[in-house]
C-alpha cells in the first residue's frame, strides 16, 4: 500500500481529503515531461505564454463558488471573504501586462559594427512549494511569471490545501498548456528533498518556515539551483503623534486578525507614540472583541479556526508565557464560544505590558494575537522594529511621508508601507531580508529571478 497525505480539516478535525504521494516512477515521468516541454513552451511568442495563463486563471474563476467552501474545510478561512480570485487575477494579470517589456533583450549601441545585448532566457523546469494560509495566490505569484518567462513548472503544494494544487491543475488543463509545461504533483517531505537533490531542478522556489527554508537549501547544496525563499516574518507597525488614529486602528486590526493572523505580512507588533497609545490600544482591543469565531461555513463568523490545532497551541502557549511576565490581556477569552484548548479555534488577544524579552514580541506568531508598546520617538520606535530576525514588512502610520521614507530608510524589511498593511502590490518586487529568506518575486524583478542573462556580443565583418 502506498503513502498518503491526509487532510484533517481545522473545521471538526475530520479526514476531508487524502492523496497517495506518487511513486519514484511518476517523479520520474514528470520530470522528463516537463524538460521535454519547456524548450516548445519557450520558443512560442510571450503574448501566448502570457494569454495561456490568463486563461487559466479565467477558468479558476469559475470554479470559485466551490473553491470558496473548499478553502473553508481545508485551511479555515470564512466563507464570508469569498475567496482569492480577485488577488489571483490581479497578480498574474499583472505579470502578463508587463511580460513583454520586462523580457525584452537588452541592448548596447556604443560600439559600431557590434550586435551587443543580453537577453533573459527562462531557467528550464521550476518546482513551486506552495504554502497552505494563501493557497493560490502565494502560488500564482510565482507559477505565472515563470510559466510566462517560458519555464515549465512543478507544484507541490501543501498537504493542508491539496486540493488547491488539484484545481489549479484543472485551470491549466482547461486552458489548454501543451502536456508537460505545468504539473501539480503529491509529494512527502523525504521525497520533495530527494527530488531537489537529484539536480533535475533548475529554481525553486518555497513558502514557509524558516526550519523549512534551511530543509530546502540542504537538500538542494550542490545543485547550483537558484532558489527564492520567502520565510518567517514578525511584521511591525509604528503609529506616530501626528496619525489618523481611527484610520489606523481600523486597518491594524484586519492586518493583525484576518485569515486568523495566519498571513506572511500580517502585523504581530504594533509600536505606538505614548500621545495616541491609549486611543490605539482601545481602538484595536474593541475590534478583536467584537469577532464572531465559529464555522467558517457559517455566513456570520468573522474569524475561523487557524489551520493545525498545534498552530493554536503555538499561540496559546506564546499569549501564556507573556502573562507569566508581566504582560496583560485585554480580550477575555471565555466571551468566545468556540475558543477551546486542544483545538484549533482561539479568540484574537490584544496584550499590553510587553517587552521584546517575550516570545510573542520576537519569535512568529502566525495567529490571532498582537502586542501593543508605548514609545517615546521615532529613534525609538525603529530599534524596536529592527529588534527582529526578519524582515518582510514593516508599516508606518503617519500625516508625513518625508518621515516615512526617512523611518523606512532605517528600517531593516523588504517593503515600507505607509498607511497601509498586509498587501501585496504587484507592481513592487515583494522580497525580505535576514531569516525572511532570499530571492524576488513578482514586478520585472520577479520575471529577472526566474531567467538567466544571456549574453549576445555579435561582430559585423563586412
Amino acid at each position: 500500500m502506498s503513502d498518503t497525505i491526509r487532510l484533517i480539516s481545522p473545521v471538526d478535525g475530520s479526514l476531508y481529503a487524502e492523496r497517495p504521494v506518487a511513486t519514484g516512477a511518476e517523479i520520474d515521468a514528470a520530470v522528463a515531461a516537463a524538460r521535454e516541454a519547456q524548450a516548445d513552451w519557450a520558443a512560442r511568442p510571450i503574448a501566448e505564454r502570457s494569454a495561456a495563463v490568463m486563461a487559466a486563471v479565467a477558468a479558476l474563476e469559475t470554479m470559485n463558488d466551490e473553491i470558496v467552501p473548499e478553502l473553508a474545510w481545508q485551511m479555515g478561512r470564512p466563507i464570508r471573504y469569498g475567496g482569492e480570485m480577485g488577488g489571483t487575477r490581479e497578480r498574474a494579470g499583472y505579470m502578463a501586462e508587463i511580460a513583454e517589456e520586462a523580457l525584452q533583450p537588452r541592448h548596447y549601441t556604443d560600439r559600431p559594427g557590434f550586435t551587443r545585448y543580453v537577453r533573459p532566457v527562462p531557467l528550464g523546469i521550476v518546482m513551486v512549494i506552495a504554502p497552505w494560509n494563501y493557497p493560490f495566490m502565494t502560488a500564482i505569484n510565482t507559477v505565472a511569471p515563470a510559466l510566462i518567462a517560458g519555464n515549465t513548472v512543478i507544484l507541490k503544494h501543501a498537504a493542508q490545501t491539496l486540493l488547491v494544487g488539484e484545481r489549479l491543475d484543472q485551470a491549466f488543463k482547461a486552458a489548454g498548456l501543451p502536456k508537460g509545461v505545468f504539473q501539480n504533483i503529491v509529494l512527502g517531505h523525504a521525497q520533495t528533498e530527494a527530488l531537489l537533490a537529484s539536480g533535475r531542478i533548475d529554481h525553486i522556489n518555497f513558502t514557509g518556515s524558516v526550519a523549512g527554508g534551511r530543509a530546502i537549501e540542504r537538500a538542494a547544496a550542490g545543485t547550483f539551483a537558484t532558489l527564492g525563499l520567502e520565510l518567517g516574518g514578525k511584521d511591525p507597525a509604528y503609529v506616530r503623534a501626528d496619525a489618523d488614529v481611527d484610520f489606523a486602528v481600523e486597518n491594524l486590526a484586519d492586518g493583525a486578525f484576518f485569515n486568523a493572523g495566519q498571513c506572511c505580512c500580517g502585523i504581530e507588533r504594533v509600536y505606538v507614540h505614548e500621545s495616541k497609545y491609549d486611543a490605539v490600544v482601545e481602538g484595536i482591543a474593541s475590534v478583536a472583541r467584537s469577532y464572531e469565531l465559529g464555522n467558517p461555513l457559517d455566513e456570520a463568523t468573522t474569524l475561523g479556526p487557524m489551520a493545525q490545532e498545534r498552530f493554536a497551541a503555538w499561540v496559546r502557549e506564546q499569549t501564556a508565557e507573556a502573562l507569566r511576565k508581566g504582560a496583560t490581556a485585554l480580550v477575555d477569552s471565555s466571551a468566545f464560544a468556540a475558543d477551546k484548548a486542544g483545538t484549533p479555534y482561539i479568540a484574537p488577544q490584544v496584550l499590553i505590558d510587553v517587552d521584546h524579552q517575550m516570545s510573542v514580541m520576537r519569535e512568529e506568531s502566525f495567529g490571532p494575537v498582537v502586542g501593543i508598546m508605548k514609545v517615546r520617538n521615532d529613534e525609538e520606535a525603529v530599534a524596536l522594529m529592527n529588534d527582529s530576525p526578519y524582515g518582510l514588512t514593516a508599516s508606518v502610520w503617519t500625516a508625513d511621508e518625508e518621515a516615512a521614507i526617512a523611518i523606512g530608510d532605517q528600517l531593516e524589511t523588504g517593503t515600507v508601507f505607509m498607511n497601509r498593511c498586509d498587501y501585496l502590490d504587484p507592481a513592487l518586487v515583494w522580497t525580505g531580508v535576514k531569516d525572511t529568506g532570499k530571492g524576488a518575486a513578482l514586478s520585472e524583478q520577479g520575471f529577472l529571478s526566474l531567467t538567466r542573462p544571456k549574453s549576445y556580443h555579435l561582430r559585423v565583418t563586412t
